[in-house]
């Protein structure tokens, strides 16, 4: 198995939910992690919190639907941390209502939030990897990336683009040693879920929890080099 430790991470959306679980996880395997969201007083309870486990973390606040924003934030993590060897590409949003009804704005955003900022991140932490000719970056798609419902069409093709980027840039870039892992989880209680009426609170008892999620993004990470994880999904067993 592949040893984490002293491997430097990069998480979108990390302040809460998911991505929190993830850093918390790979915090314990002793990877240093920087962390991105909108919100600074969760990135910053998050870090402080992840300091305490005794890795270097840090945190930047942008929106990955700003290139811009998002080329600024990205080199002052490299000023900090030097080089990123993991990219967790969690970062996004999530809407319901139905084609015609959702508006234009809300649809573009999902688009923008979803799909391109996830290009965008990946962008400019990708020439490091490939230069190093190391790297392993997961790319958090979605159940509705793999099928379509009724009142998720934005979402849903947010996701399904997310899997066909994801998988292109895996043989891409396997020839540089970097590994691209695409993820689809099921509904996960979070924020988020709870907020869209998809998820209760309190629900650890049948649905799937941020932290299931993370131990299997730290396990497929732990892989010997020469195996990738191309894809996996994770359901809850009896919801």
């Amino acid at each position: 198995m592949e040893n984490l430790r002293d491997k430097t991470a990069l998480i979108t959306g990390g302040g809460r939910g998911l991505g929190k679980a993830s850093a918390v996880a790979l915090a314990q395997e002793g990877v240093s992690i920087a962390i991105t969201g909108r919100n600074e007083a969760n990135l910053m309870t998050t870090v402080a919190e992840l300091q305490e486990l005794g890795i270097k973390a840090m945190y930047a606040v942008f929106d990955v639907g700003n290139y811009d924003s998002v080329k600024e934030g990205i080199k002052s993590i490299m000023d900090t941390m030097g080089h990123i060897d993991i990219l967790v590409n969690n970062a996004g949003i999530a809407g319901v209502g139905s084609f015609l009804e959702m508006p234009v704005s809300e649809w573009e955003q999902m688009i923008q939030t979803n799909l391109m900022g996830m290009y965008y991140v990946t962008k400019e932490v990708l020439p490091q990897m490939v230069e190093r000719s190391s790297g392993d970056i997961v790319n958090i798609a979605s159940t509705a990336g793999l099928n379509g419902n009724p009142n998720v069409s934005a979402y849903s093709a947010s996701k399904f683009a997310v899997v066909g980027m994801s998988e292109s840039l895996m043989k891409e870039v396997r020839k540089h040693n970097i590994r691209v892992i695409t993820m689809t989880p099921s509904t996960i209680e979070s924020d988020m879920t709870i907020g869209l009426g998809f998820a209760k609170k309190g629900s650890e008892e049948n649905t799937l929890q941020p932290s299931d999620f993370a131990e299997l993004i730290v396990s497929g990470l732990k892989l010997p080099r020469r195996a990738m994880l191309k894809s996996a999904a994770l359901w809850s067993t009896n919801p």
